[in-house]
C-alpha cells in the first residue's frame, strides 16, 4: 500500500470535521436563490450608501473629493433604480437584507470622522473608507454578474456589469483625488 492510499491527519486537515457549520432552517440549496439573497444583500447595502454618502460629503473639506462624493451619490441612487429592475426581471419583490459588511464599512467610516480633525487628513480617511467600500461593491457586482451568466439570466447580468464598471470607475476617481491633491496635502 501506497502511503498516498492512506492518509493521516495533517494540520490541514486534521478536525476539519469538527468545523462544519449547520444551515440555518431557510439556507439557500439552490444557485438562484444564493443570487436572489445576495441581491437583497447589496440593494440594502446601496440604499445604507444613499444615507451615508452626503454625511461623508459634509465632512470632506476639499471640493474635489465632495464633488466626488456628490456625484456617486446620483450614481448610487440609479443603481438602487436597477437593482429594482433586476428584481423585476426575475419576478422577485425588491426588498433588502440588512448587509453586515457594508454595515460595518460604514461603521469604521463614521470612527474615522471621529477620529481626525477635519481637513486633508480627515479627508484621506474619507477616500480610505470609501475605497474599501468601492472594493467591497466591486467584489460584490462581480461575483453577482457571474452567478447571472451561470443561471442564464443574460439581462441581469447586463445590469449588473453596469453597475460593477460604475464602481470601479468611483474607485479610480477616489484614487486620482487621493494621489493628485488629498494624500499631498495631508502629508505636509
Amino acid at each position: 500500500m501506497k502511503n498516498s492510499d492512506n492518509p493521516t491527519p495533517t494540520a490541514t486537515n486534521k478536525g476539519v470535521k469538527n468545523n462544519i457549520v449547520q444551515p440555518s432552517p431557510d439556507a439557500a440549496s439552490e444557485l438562484k436563490d444564493f443570487f436572489i439573497d445576495s441581491l437583497k444583500d447589496i440593494y440594502w447595502a446601496e440604499n445604507a450608501l444613499v444615507s451615508a454618502l452626503p454625511k461623508m460629503a459634509s465632512n470632506a473639506t476639499s471640493p474635489t473629493l465632495t464633488s466626488a462624493i456628490l456625484e456617486h451619490l446620483a450614481v448610487t441612487e440609479n443603481q438602487v433604480k436597477r437593482l429594482e429592475k433586476v428584481f423585476e426581471l426575475l419576478g422577485e419583490s425588491a426588498e433588502g437584507k440588512k448587509c453586515e459588511a457594508m454595515a460595518g464599512l460604514l461603521k469604521e467610516g463614521d470612527s474615522i470622522l471621529l477620529e481626525t480633525v477635519p481637513g486633508a487628513v480627515r479627508d484621506a480617511g474619507i477616500i480610505a473608507a470609501s475605497q474599501k467600500i468601492e472594493h467591497y461593491e466591486i467584489a460584490t457586482y462581480g461575483t453577482l454578474c457571474a452567478f447571472a451568466k451561470t443561471l442564464g439570466e443574460n439581462d441581469v447580468a447586463k445590469l449588473l456589469t453596469q453597475t460593477l464598471a460604475e464602481e470601479k470607475e468611483a474607485d479610480c476617481v477616489l484614487s486620482d483625488v487621493a494621489l493628485n491633491t488629498v494624500n499631498m496635502v495631508a502629508a505636509e
